[in-house]
């Protein structure tokens, strides 16, 4: 039997495993990151990590997660 051993940093729910988020540093659970994914703004967040990976910029934080509709 597999046990949850890690909890998403958004929801706090246990998970199996975790996929970064695009807007910050937080390790986020499928459910949080299928929401992440519906927002308007995500591709604004995507465009932004790319553009910093090829910058050479492979630590880069995120442009932060902002409220919705904000």
């Amino acid at each position: 039997m597999a046990i949850a051993n890690q909890r998403c940093d958004r929801c706090h729910g246990e998970t199996y495993s975790t996929i970064m988020s695009m807007f910050n540093t937080e390790l986020l659970c499928d459910s949080c990151k299928k929401e992440e994914r519906a927002r308007p703004d995500y591709h604004e967040a995507v465009e932004a990590d790319c553009a910093a990976i090829r910058a050479g910029n492979y630590n880069f934080p995120g442009i932060g997660l902002k409220k919705e509709g904000k």
